[in-house]
């Protein structure tokens, strides 16, 4: 990576005083804004409307920030994953999900992950990294099929909330009306539960939140993810009942099926306890194989029961149909650890 410091990620008002700082009025600030999000420029040489000197000032210090992807794996189902570097070394997987009316883009907002959550690749790299702003946002805005994306999803490495700055930095570019322009629901983040940036996503955005929950019992979650000890379920419940007066946020439950682990009666009757009288949407996720693992995969019979189960109780339930496991691309598989000591090319 050159030494430029990437203006992609900068707000409005952040902008506004770097121009501000080489001697020009702050709405040569908006203008550089115009040019970054809405019109894609690759270079300071194609910002007409900025006066020849301030491009040249910018040029020695910075660059408009777009990188594109290093590699592309194409799945026979037509989901796409992208590499991309970051300024300090590492990489970081995307995937784009096409499906009849929608294109789904899955970001990282980390390379790595420090939950140690036992059934996902991504933890087993360790924690290596936060993704800046502009980091995250470049996913979106350097994908060739960006004209096509209908939602953007926080689920792919990382959580999101371990990097909470530039992850509720970057929902605010997302849905800026002069940046990117997207809509809130159209937008889910999705966290094991930390507190209190969970709180502080609820209270300062829009976007849909889903939550990772995987057993409704505090003693089975402990064993597989770490993060019960310091932010229970329970609580992580609690406060969302707190904020269920905003109606229009969207609020789902993940649910990664374990076979004779997770999936029982018990554990139906468990989520309708906790989750009862709140007007949420669960997930089942199938779960994705990974080396050195000593949990099993619910055959798809055995999660439609317990979708079905989740039904007769009231609860909108949905399966997640797997995409992009051929490339390594579907839930809890995306790992780049790799590609520290392989080619890139």
């Amino acid at each position: 990576m050159n030494d430029l410091t990437p203006l992609l990620g900068h707000s409005r008002e952040q902008l506004e005083m770097i121009v501000r700082d080489l001697g020009f009025p702050a709405y040569r600030g908006k203008q550089l804004f115009h040019w970054i999000y809405q019109r894609e420029a690759p270079s300071f040489d194609v910002m007409h409307t900025l006066p020849g000197a301030l491009r040249e000032q910018l040029a020695a210090t910075w660059t408009p920030g777009a990188i594109s992807p290093i590699r592309v794996n194409a799945s026979s189902d037509g989901t796409r994953k992208y590499l991309f570097p970051t300024r300090h070394g590492g990489f970081v997987e995307t995937a784009m999900i096409p499906e009849e009316r929608r294109a789904t883009l899955c970001i990282s907002t980390q390379v790595g992950c420090r939950r140690s959550c036992t059934f996902c690749q991504t933890a087993r790299q360790g924690f290596q990294g936060n993704l800046s702003v502009g980091e995250i946002l470049n996913q979106y805005h350097s994908v060739p099929e960006r004209a096509d994306i209908t939602n953007i999803v926080y689920m792919g490495m990382g959580e999101p909330l371990d990097n909470p700055e530039a992850t509720l930095g970057s929902i605010a570019l997302f849905t800026d009306s002069d940046a990117y322009k997207l809509s809130p629901r159209r937008i889910t983040l999705s966290t094991v539960g930390i507190h209190p940036q969970l709180e502080q996503f609820l209270d300062t955005t829009s976007a849909s939140l889903a939550v990772s929950m995987h057993t409704p019992f505090p003693t089975e979650r402990r064993k597989i993810m770490p993060v019960e000890n310091a932010n229970p379920i329970e609580e992580t419940v609690r406060l969302i009942r707190t904020r269920r007066e905003d109606r229009q946020r969207r609020i789902s439950f993940e649910y990664t099926m374990f076979s004779d682990v997770n999936d029982t009666p018990r554990h139906v009757d468990g989520i309708a306890r906790l989750l009862n009288g709140l007007s949420v949407r669960i997930n089942l996720i199938p779960f994705h194989q990974i080396d050195g693992s000593s949990l099993r995969p619910t055959p798809a019979d055995g999660i439609e029961h317990f979708a079905e189960q989740l039904r007769a109780k009231g609860f909108r339930t949905s399966v997640r149909h797997s995409r992009g496991q051929d490339i390594n691309a579907a839930c809890g598989l995306l790992w780049t650890r790799h590609v520290e000591t392989a080619s890139v090319g």
